[in-house]
């Protein structure tokens, strides 16, 4: 394996700092940590840490390179995941008009809803991300080398899953302190309506990454 440390390194550095830039899997984490408490927040990111298995394993098996060839393929997978990012949206905006007491919400409890809806949803969110789609066929193309064994390239991707998995364990404690998850109760139902503007951004930004390529072609 020590061969391999320099590659890894590199790997290791970049995917950090993408897992760190804002998008839907923080989004969705500081949402439920501050709605339904810390262990709520935790199990969301053990499940974005579970999705990216699911981007590490066709990205090994060469599903990604295959969606990168055939444009129709990655457009279809870009609506898939605006569709589950317009679902969020009504699912924030719906909860926005069910605005819970701030005494009612305990400091750490999973509440409306179970442990396993918590992780299905952080799975689900980062599973359906086809930005992430792109990212492991770049990295697993340009920093990992051909040569490097598909149980090595296997490591890579636990670490990977791992760590995102722990960096958002640590957001959600974060969101779920008493004094920063009272701040943004008190918030509201404002707080679901702004998360479900963010999920809006990103879904409108896959449909018009769909509509460029195939209703507005460049020309030449």
């Amino acid at each position: 394996m020590t061969a391999y440390y320099p590659e890894f390194i590199s790997l290791a550095l970049i995917h950090l700092l993408a897992v760190i830039a804002p998008g839907p899997d923080f989004a969705v984490t500081v949402q439920q940590s501050v709605r339904k408490g810390r262990l709520a927040g935790i199990w969301v990111a053990i499940g974005i840490g579970a999705g990216i298995s699911v981007h590490v394993l066709y990205t090994l098996l060469g599903v990604g390179a295959l969606l990168h060839a055939h444009p129709s393929l990655m457009a279809v997978a870009k609506i898939a995941g605006a569709a589950y990012l317009l679902y969020l949206v009504f699912s924030f905006l719906r909860s926005a008009k069910r605005e819970t007491p701030v005494t009612e919400i305990e400091p750490g409890a999973v509440t409306d809803g179970s442990a396993w809806r918590s992780f299905a949803l952080g799975f689900m969110t980062n599973a359906t991300n086809p930005k992430a789609t792109l990212f492991f066929l770049a990295i697993f193309t340009t920093v990992v080398s051909a040569s490097t064994p598909l149980k090595v390239q296997a490591l890579y991707g636990a670490w990977m899953c791992f760590v995102n998995a722990a960096w958002f364990v640590l957001v959600s404690l974060v969101f779920a302190q008493p004094g920063v998850r009272q701040k943004f109760l008190r918030m509201g139902g404002r707080l679901e309506a702004f998360m479900a503007l963010v999920f809006l951004g990103f879904a409108l930004r896959l449909l018009w990454d769909v509509g460029r390529t195939w209703l507005f072609p460049v020309a030449g």
